[in-house]
């Protein structure tokens, strides 16, 4: 890797982090020697790269550093590729022509050996067409409120078709291969819900805005999340112990035979 590349990716690596990263760190991830960051730290500095921290603490890159938008390497560009593809099949209307938007705005000003590998990529994500669930709702006012922090009113139509009124704090959500679902507390369980959007047969965005901050919910979501699987992992493997270890009614038997035949 020529340094020039390196520096760039090193910056790259910092500016994705919110924390100071230690030397040790950003050498695994570049596979570069401590030694190699230190110097790389070093000349970034020297250029008015806004790098602060010091060695045996950790680095951070100061905001309001950029680089230009579009440096893009060949394995980025298909990273866009590939995401916007697949987001045009999966999202809602207005999601997936913004992912569209995305890749004629980044080819509109790729360089020009760079543009084949974005227009004419040999990378795919599948098409479900018809078999993906259609949305009665405009799922795009979901997605505002996720964004400004406001409650939503929704009417929910469950598995077995019972439908009830929600007030729901919607704070994320997970786009599966064929449904999307909204990470939300629902004011009516007192906690914290999922519910699919092509259940969602009406909804109205709220002025009013939630009474936390949306970072703190997915905290409190994702450990309660991974609480969930540790707990679901240890049933598992508790099932699996039981079905090993042989019950003492079934080794009796053999036992009291073997005594019989001694």
């Amino acid at each position: 890797m020529q340094r020039a590349e390196r520096l760039l990716d090193l910056i790259q690596s910092l500016r994705r982090r919110r924390r100071p990263v230690t030397a040790d760190t950003l050498a695994a991830e570049l596979d570069v020697s401590v030694r190699t960051v230190y110097r790389d730290i070093a000349a970034l500095m020297r250029q008015g790269v806004p790098v602060r921290g010091e060695a045996g603490i950790g680095y951070i890159l100061d905001a309001g550093f950029d680089l230009p938008p579009l440096m893009l390497s060949p394995d980025e560009i298909e990273a866009v590729l590939v995401g916007m593809r697949w987001l045009s099949e999966r999202a809602d209307p207005v999601l997936a022509r913004a992912a569209e938007d995305v890749v004629s705005k980044v080819a509109a000003v790729l360089p020009a050996h760079l543009k084949p590998i974005l227009l004419d990529g040999a990378l795919f994500a599948p098409a479900y067409g018809s078999e993906k669930p259609v949305d009665q709702v405009d799922v795009a006012g979901v997605r505002a409120a996720i964004r400004q922090g406001r409650k939503l009113s929704i009417r929910y139509r469950d598995e077995a078709g019972r439908e009830s009124q929600r007030m729901i704090w919607p704070i994320g959500m997970t786009f599966y291969e064929r449904v999307r679902i909204v990470i939300a507390w629902c004011e009516l369980r007192e906690a914290f819900r999922h519910f699919r959007t092509d259940r969602i047969t009406d909804l109205a965005l709220r002025e009013e805005r939630y009474p936390a901050r949306r970072a703190d919910l997915l905290r409190r979501w994702q450990q309660q999340e991974d609480e969930r699987d540790r707990a679901a992992c240890e049933q598992r493997e508790a099932a699996q112990s039981r079905a090993i270890t042989p019950s003492t009614s079934a080794t009796r038997p053999e036992a009291t035979s073997a005594s019989a035949r001694g």
